[in-house]
């Protein structure tokens, strides 16, 4: 690598910060080639289903939401309900 042994000690450390061109040298210096890739990652969230929210009009979209959340307080109440709580 053309560094010095403390230098080297330096980088085995748990809490050391190299950079990249360090890790290219040391990689170099084993016989080996450092090769950084770049891939895509899935979306994480469903897109289908964002592209159907969005062939609806505001207001379908609006009256769905209020349906979701008058579902939402049902499920809340009758899970007080099953746990036996009084509301």
């Amino acid at each position: 690598m053309g560094t010095t042994q403390s230098a080297v000690a330096s980088l085995e450390r748990a809490d050391s910060n190299p950079t990249i061109r360090t890790v290219a040298d040391a990689l170099d210096a084993l016989g080996h080639e450092l090769a950084l890739d770049a891939v895509p990652r899935p979306a994480g969230v469903d897109e289908s289903l964002i592209r159907k929210q969005l062939e609806l009009s505001p207001g379908q979209r609006l009256r769905e939401l209020e349906a979701m959340a008058r579902e939402a307080r049902t499920l809340t109440l009758a899970g007080g309900r099953a746990r036996g709580e009084h509301g």
